[in-house]
């Protein structure tokens, strides 16, 4: 027979789940199993189950739950292992602690967590990952569902968030980043203010060639701290987020060279393109200024008054007579108008 708290409550009988019945059988059975192998008072699965909020027949449902109980972990025990007994002051669960998940878990996260520090990092990271495994969602999640909470669940997730970062330790150390760094983006993400899981975010971006997210991933943590606790990440942390900003060889893959950084490369000016010279205008060529004819002096220019076979052409005959008549015309009106004579 198998038990889980790990997830819902639940209890595996020959590979088959037991039917648990209601809520306080339940949370008795969850409670019982936090504390197996030890006796646990009546009044404490009372506020377990109530709170301080208990009805007043709260401990007869709590005897009448554990009744039941008994019956159905009888039923599926074919080997007697499992035994609920009454003990004053309330009641025992006893039980194999290897048959219980929750115990389970803690034995291989602790065996991990000491091979990780012997430096078996293959080692570690199997054991670790089978711890891990033996959980099927947030512990106890189908009673965190109906409102009871209580200290154990916390200090449960925190084993668990603990034993991840072992875990993704023991990852880095092998060079196994781009394998886990979605699961660290996912968990960082819901537990932005654990400084540790921020840190492997960080590594394992920066060696996937993602530094401007492992910075941002350092941003994000930092205003997570200030927010809840108004304080600053650790020197730590500080410490990875200058080594980032640097490049710091210490960063690589242990066992592997460090890869530094590309130099930017440096950009010299092209030569200028030698100037394309327009090939030379044939010029057509310039004709000969045309003789200037000589100078037609007096005796060269053609005489109107004259014909060309000699004597006064009859033009000029024409003109002498019209010339005559008009001065004789101005000397008769010369004497006969004194203005005229005048004008004239």
């Amino acid at each position: 027979m198998k038990f889980g708290i790990l997830g819902p409550v639940e209890v595996i009988s020959g590979g088959q789940p037991l039917a648990l019945g209601g809520l306080v059988q339940r949370a008795a059975l969850g409670y019982l199993l936090l504390h197996c192998n030890k006796v646990v008072a009546t009044s404490a699965l009372v506020r377990a189950v109530w709170g301080h909020d208990a009805p007043p027949t709260a401990r007869k449902m709590v005897q009448n739950a554990v009744s039941r109980l008994r019956r159905t972990l009888a039923e599926g025990d074919g080997d007697g292992q499992v035994e609920l007994v009454t003990c004053s002051p309330g009641y025992l669960l006893r039980v194999d602690p290897d048959a219980v998940d929750v115990h389970r878990f803690r034995t291989l996260a602790e065996r991990g967590r000491a091979e990780l520090s012997q430096g078996r990092a293959e080692r570690a990271a199997a054991t670790l990952g089978e711890a891990l495994a033996q959980w099927r969602g947030p512990a106890l999640s189908d009673l965190t569902e109906t409102g009871i909470d209580w200290p154990q669940t916390a200090l449960l997730e925190n084993e668990r968030l603990a034993a991840f970062e072992d875990s993704a330790e023991a990852g880095l150390a092998l060079g196994r980043h781009f394998e886990i760094v979605r699961e660290l983006e996912a968990m960082t993400e819901a537990e932005p203010a654990r400084e540790r899981l921020c840190g492997q975010l960080m590594l394992a971006l920066y060696r996937c060639h993602r530094q401007r997210e492992a910075l941002a991933a350092y941003q994000r943590t930092r205003m997570a701290l200030v927010e809840t606790f108004g304080l600053d990440p650790g020197r730590e942390l500080q410490s990875l987020e200058m080594k980032i900003l640097q490049h710091d060889e210490s960063l690589a893959v242990p066992g592997r060279p460090h890869a530094a950084p590309a130099p930017a490369p440096v950009l010299t000016p092209a030569p200028a393109p030698a100037p394309v010279l327009a090939p030379a205008p044939v010029l057509a060529p310039v004709p000969a200024p045309a003789p200037v004819a000589a100078a037609v002096g007096p005796r060269s220019r053609p005489d109107l008054f004259s014909s060309p076979t000699g004597g006064v052409s009859p033009h000029a005959r024409t003109a002498a007579r019209a010339r005559g008549e008009e001065l004789a015309m101005a000397h008769r009106w010369r004497g006969a108008d004194p203005l005229w004579a005048s004008l004239w």
